[in-house]
């Protein structure tokens, strides 16, 4: 499950920020509605078959793949309804 911050956690909401309930981008400082998981494990943490979850807009999505690829910790990028549909079912 894919869960965003709660209202309490954040400062005042702005009409053009997402409803709450909404996923945002993982970027530092975005508030733009997700609409990419990136699927990534540090193996020297992590059991192989374990996969962490960063979301991320379109704007961010090369930025953030970029950053978890240098690290070797990309294992794979899903849009965000096919993920949700994934882990429904």
């Amino acid at each position: 499950m894919i869960s965003s911050a709660s209202p309490s956690d954040e400062g005042p909401r702005s009409p053009t920020d997402p409803p709450a309930e909404a996923p945002i981008c993982s970027a530092k400082g975005c508030r733009a509605p997700a609409v990419w998981v990136l699927a990534w494990n540090n193996p020297k943490l992590h059991t192989p078959d374990r996969r962490k979850t960063w979301l991320a807009c379109e704007e961010h999505r090369e930025y953030l793949s970029n950053f978890l690829n240098m690290r070797g910790f990309l294992k794979d990028t899903v849009p965000l309804a096919e993920w949700e549909s994934a882990s429904d079912g």
